[in-house]
């Protein structure tokens, strides 16, 4: 391949990675972090009664006297089926809805008499705003914008994949594995970042596209809708989706909803190895009632599971076309959702998600590297033999900037998570709290990298991370040496205590690494300690190293 077609594509790399990797680097380590949200959420909510489910038989009981009791529960209620230890085929049920305008958690369940009894609880949502801020990087704007944006990123993401693999092409055999490790730290970083990209290229591959579809999803339909259809696409999509047909008028409260039993036994009949974990109803005896049936079934590529959605009432499906081994032969139902499964990483149980915590980390390195590799070479440009150098401003800003992001988003994150152990029963709007702890010193990371320079900032707020990551295994702690500080110990949660405390060590030991960077690498790095952008530096070989 000609020198100068490698040059453009080197190019066009360096620059979507640029543009694009930082958004990139907080959607990957937060979403590496959402494989394992529901075990956070329950880490983070204290400890309540044990709330004992009914036997499936007995929960068309549960819902009619709640209903009763409660009818404000009608607008959305969940039904959780878990399954009972020594009967695969059996499930235990509870009910559960939130109040509208009220931060406490509602979960119903009859005694031993058949009598219903009510239970209060909090929820810490620490794994919903994770997730949402892994979807859209925490732009501002709202979710849609959000997403849009991060459909945009993911464009250009796939083009610096494209064009990354099209520059490594002429030495990839010989680089592929090679990681050479000296004094040429350069060359140590971009071995890390090719090793890293080529590894995990059909993850990323999947990743951009997938996040593409997502994120631009309305507005490919409203082009299609004015380009081709004439304005018609929506009347045509909901003529031929089931879920769109007008359902029969319900007449006064006495509408009866059919028994969970029959559902579940309905959607048994269609997909024999699909195990429901939840029934999500939506204006149950009113006219339009849904009620989702969530669940799995390890053995298929299935969209969030895979999912059915019924008519509480009647009976029937409204939509089973995502529904694992259901054999509905719809050909882009499948592919949608194996490109869900495949994103979400929501199949083959446990190994796959510790696989996908892991890329998802590796994601975030990959960017981190990029924008590494893009400021080292910037030294190496400015850098004249033995003469005063000034780094330039973009140098310095960029460096400053990658350095607040980064460690902003790992500084949030880790802060929102041990705060929310603290505050936890204690405040009303959890997820308020959540957002303001994150946002709150993400923003005052970034400042405090753009004042400080890269080289004090990337030491002190190292040092943050490092006491932020520790609070969460230490909150843990304290709680199980002295439960009368208010804090707890939750025995079914220690991986989350674990892996923080391993995150931890890792961040201790990036910080003795960056110090030491700091008072010994060459002084006309970005990376030395200088109070501005242009204060110049004298280069000594025989003094220092880089």
């Amino acid at each position: 391949m000609r020198s100068d077609i490698i040059r453009v594509y080197k190019s066009v790399h360096t620059w979507t990675g640029i543009v694009s990797g930082l958004a990139l680097f907080i959607a990957f380590y937060a979403g590496a972090i959402t494989m394992f949200k529901d075990s956070l959420a329950q880490w983070i909510e204290p400890p309540v009664a044990i709330v004992q489910g009914v036997p499936l038989d007995r929960a068309a009981s549960l819902i009619e006297q709640t209903l009763a009791a409660h009818p404000d529960a009608r607008r959305q209620f969940t039904l959780k089926l878990a399954p009972v230890s020594g009967d695969p085929a059996g499930s235990r049920a509870s009910l559960s809805w939130q109040p509208p305008g009220q931060p406490q958690r509602m979960t119903a369940t009859l005694d031993a008499a058949g009598k219903l009894t009510i239970h209060a609880s909090r929820s810490s949502d620490a794994g919903r705003f994770i997730d949402i801020l892994h979807m859209t990087a925490g732009i501002p704007g709202g979710f849609d914008v959000g997403m849009g944006v991060m459909g945009v990123v993911s464009l250009l993401y796939g083009l610096a994949l494209v064009s990354g693999v099209i520059v490594l092409l002429p030495t990839l055999v010989k680089d592929l594995f090679a990681l050479r490790i000296g004094k040429n730290l350069k060359r140590m970083w971009l071995d890390a970042h090719n090793v890293v990209g080529i590894l995990s290229l059909p993850f990323h591959l999947v990743m951009a596209l997938s996040v593409v579809g997502f994120g631009l999803n309305d507005y490919i339909f409203a082009v299609q809708d004015h380009a081709i259809y004439g304005g018609t696409l929506d009347a045509t999509l909901k003529a031929q989706n089931p879920f769109y047909a007008k359902a029969p008028a319900l007449v006064g409260e006495g509408v009866r909803l059919r028994a969970p039993t029959e559902l579940l036994a309905a959607v048994k009949s269609r997909a024999p190895g699909f195990r429901p974990t939840e029934m999500s109803y939506r204006g149950a005896g009113e006219p339009g009632a849904t009620v989702f049936i969530g669940g799995d079934d390890p053995r298929y590529l299935a969209r969030s599971g895979g999912f059915a959605l019924m008519d509480p009432v009647s009976g029937r499906f409204l939509n089973a076309q995502f529904l694992p081994g259901a054999g509905n032969g719809n050909v882009w139902s499948a592919i949608t959702s194996a490109v869900f499964a495949l994103h979400f990483g929501s199949y083959g149980g446990e190994p796959v998600r510790w696989g996908y915590f892991f890329l998802g980390l590796a994601g975030a390195f990959l960017f981190y590297s990029g924008n590494l590799l893009w400021i080292e070479s910037r030294r190496k440009a400015e850098r004249r033999d033995g003469l005063a150098v000034a780094q330039r401003r973009s140098t310095y800003w960029m460096a400053a900037l990658t350095v607040g992001v980064t460690l902003g988003c790992i500084g949030g994150i880790s802060a929102t998570l041990a705060a929310g152990k603290l505050l936890a029963g204690h405040v009303a709007d959890m997820h308020a709290w959540h957002a303001g702890i994150y946002y709150f010193v993400f923003l005052i990371s970034i400042a405090w990298s753009l004042v400080r320079g890269a080289s004090r900032a990337a030491v002190e707020l190292l040092l943050f991370a490092t006491c932020a990551t520790a609070a969460i295994p230490l909150a843990s702690v304290i709680g199980w040496l002295a439960p009368s500080t208010g804090l707890w110990f939750d025995a079914d949660t220690p991986g989350v205590d674990a892996i923080a405390a391993l995150g931890a060590a890792c961040f201790a030991w990036m910080l003795r690494a960056t110090s030491r960077r700091v008072s010994l690498g060459r002084p006309d790095s970005v990376w030395a300690k200088r109070k501005s952008a242009d204060e110049p530096v004298v280069i000594d070989d025989e003094k220092v190293r880089g």
